[in-house]
């Protein structure tokens, strides 16, 4: 249901932006960030859900960290600060184009901004999941949100993706993703951001 922000298994990418080994000491909730997003790459994978993944400069940044889990995947390399170089944009088209992008990584104000804005562009409805999304600066991270909330992205946590991309305790793959909910997320510094709203 396009327009109001309902997820779907059917036509959705998720989107793994540069969590690289470099950015590890800068980043605010580094592990917690890497962490709701691994749950995420889980879950694609249990639901069908086909993951992107980019690293900004790896000769200089470094590659993906591990415990992303995103071994197997090929990482695409890019300078811009949008995931959306030629590669990915081919990868897009290869997957039938999806209608939805579950979007995480860093920094928020650079390649989620500039990546979010190409999406939006394009047509594609964009779920930034601001619990594994952030930044080195938490204004930054905070001010991003509030800016791509305006410009028509849905804020989303780990845990709501999980239980809208199944929407039924009867769903086949529950069970499993029910797993992945077994701890709580982590507090990763967003409730400064909705006292503000």
């Amino acid at each position: 249901m396009s327009g109001i922000g309902r997820l779907s298994t059917n036509g959705s990418v998720l989107l793994l932006c540069d969590m690289q080994e470099k950015f590890r000491p800068n980043i605010f909730q580094f592990t917690n960030i890497v962490s709701n997003a691994a749950r995420l790459l889980q879950a694609s994978r249990i639901l069908g859900i086909p993951p992107i993944v980019t690293e900004q400069y790896p000769k200089g940044l470094g590659p993906t960290v591990p415990e992303l889990g995103a071994e197997g995947l090929t990482a695409h390399a890019k300078t811009k600060f949008t995931m959306m170089s030629e590669e990915v944009e081919k990868e897009m088209l290869a997957l039938g184009n999806p209608k939805q992008a579950i979007l995480c990584g860093i920094e928020t104000q650079a390649c989620i901004a500039c990546t979010t804005f190409d999406l939006l562009e394009k047509g594609i409805e964009v779920h930034i999941v601001a619990d594994a999304v952030s930044s080195r600066s938490q204004t930054d991270r905070l001010f991003a949100l509030s800016r791509l909330r305006q410009s028509g992205a849905f804020l989303i946590t780990t845990e709501a993706v999980l239980l809208q991309l199944v929407q039924d305790a009867k769903h086949p793959k529950f069970r499993e993703i029910q797993k992945l909910m077994a701890q709580p997320s982590p507090d990763t510094g967003l409730l400064a951001f909705f006292s503000s709203l």
